[in-house]
């Protein structure tokens, strides 16, 4: 740990009410500037209002806010190769030519899934996975011109990330192997996704990236180092890697060629859960060589790295780079389920530059793990100059705005209530992320699948 002491630069409590809706509160404590590295300048402002609840029953928002279904889950693709797959998820938009979009979406499948994603020739890793990626061309207006399969055959694919050359990773999240739940193939791979070309990509795994339960990535730039999060589900718990290309930047398919995986020691730190204090860092960051990056014979968080072990997180979900750094969320720590520390989720940064790691963020409720504000996911740089949050958590599940003050307000509700009056079911939201006018927000609900394009008064 540096010999700087920490800091709780601030902590910021606000109540979120809407009519017809029980006030929740959220905290958010941390040094929130940070977040916001190479964005543009704050706008000061603290929000867009109480949300409105939706009389069709969808997604609530602030008010001169309105929202479009471009897709729902079971709608027939306009490609005609078959329905709208199940479990969406991570997602990320593209500029096209003349002002169109391209939308790639995450579909979280797995061999339970509801509606497989269709296999397509040229497209399709193993025909036993259900998951994949699907991909809609908008235009200029923000209506939908198509939608198509961008890859199948693929399994559980969560998150991912964009790259510098406008190409989209999607992540496997499992380590199921050739023979394991009917698979013919490994899983557990990153691939490369071109939305306005998939057949360019095809269904290519980049094996030299590891073979672990993946959740997103984030690319370095300046040099093409590709970071990475692990979203491991039992203890021990996933690490936070980066990957040297031998060809970086090289544009599509440069990815192919190799290169070297690495996993981060935190000196003395076996598991990022212990440290609570916002502020708290640590120099002299190590990288480890990851000993089987296929994980042949042990899934990689069970290797020998030496004497020293590696650094350890619970829920490592969203990735993302701003400014020089690198951002990652735990989205909690559970003692009960065999982490060293309780939290209800957490963002680190690292700055290559200096080797260092601060906890920067630091997620909760304060009170009860039920109220809504924990277990931050998908995250993404907004055209506000703030941060807009999806929560995977329990209970109304929301989309929250942070401002470059620190300041939290909901964005969006997810009313799709598919349980009960008695005993509701709140899909979650995932996917948050802003057309490249900045003129709107795409978001997904998980379940039932719903691509929503929100348009309105964005400062």
């Amino acid at each position: 740990m540096s010999s700087a002491p920490a800091r709780r630069l601030a902590t910021r409590r606000q109540v979120l009410a809407g009519s017809g809706a029980t006030a929740v509160s959220i905290a958010f404590a941390g040094a929130f500037s940070e977040l916001f590295a190479g964005t543009a300048a704050a706008r000061g402002h603290s929000g867009y209002g109480p949300l409105v609840p939706d009389p069709d029953g969808l997604l609530d928002l602030p008010k001169g806010f309105r929202y479009r279904v471009l897709s729902r889950e079971g709608d027939r693709l306009r490609s005609g190769e078959g329905p709208v797959p199940s479990n969406h998820d991570g997602m990320a938009a593209f500029a096209g030519h003349r002002g169109r979009v391209h939308l790639v979406r995450n579909h979280e499948n797995r061999v339970t899934a509801k509606i497989a994603v269709p296999a397509v020739e040229g497209l399709t890793y193993d025909p036993m996975g259900k998951g994949g990626c699907t991909a809609l061309e908008l235009d200029s207006r923000g209506s939908v011109l198509g939608e198509r399969v961008a890859i199948a055959g693929t399994a559980v694919n969560c998150a991912g990330g964009r790259t510098p050359w406008n190409t989209w990773l999607t992540c496997e999240e499992t380590e199921d192997r050739a023979g394991t739940n009917g698979y013919t193939k490994d899983h557990g791979f990153i691939f490369e996704v071109d939305g306005a070309d998939p057949h360019r990509t095809g269904a290519v795994p980049l094996t030299a990236m590891g073979r672990f339960q993946h959740e997103a990535i984030a690319i370095d730039p300046n040099n093409g180092i590709v970071y990475e999060t692990e979203d491991a589900f039992e203890k021990p718990f996933g690490l936070f890697y980066r990957f040297l290309p031998e060809k970086p930047l090289g544009g599509t398919g440069s990815l192919r060629a190799g290169g070297e995986l690495q996993a981060m020691r935190v000196p003395g730190v076996p598991d990022l859960s212990v440290i609570q204090e916002t502020g708290a860092s640590f120099d002299r960051i190590e990288w480890v060589p990851v000993p089987d990056p296929q994980a042949a014979g042990t899934p990689i968080r069970l290797q020998d790295f030496g004497p020293k072990g590696i650094t350890h997180a619970q829920k490592l979900e969203g990735c993302y780079w701003g400014g020089s750094s690198v951002y990652f969320v735990s989205s909690f720590a559970q003692s009960a389920a065999g982490s060293a520390a309780d939290h209800f989720g957490q963002v680190w940064r690292y700055e290559p530059k200096r080797r260092r790691l601060t906890l920067v963020v630091v997620f909760g409720p304060g009170t009860d793990v039920q109220l809504p504000g924990e277990s931050p996911d998908n995250i993404c740089l907004s055209s506000d100059g703030g941060l807009m949050v999806c929560e995977d958590g329990n209970g109304a599940q929301h989309v929250f705005g942070v401002t470059r003050s620190g300041e939290v307000y909901a964005m969006a509700r997810g009313r799709q209530n598919i349980g009960t009056p008695q005993e509701p079911e709140w899909g979650e939201f995932a996917g948050v992320t802003f057309a490249p006018d900045g003129g709107t927000m795409f978001v997904n609900c998980y379940t039932p699948g719903t691509t929503f394009a929100v348009t309105g008064p964005w400062r």
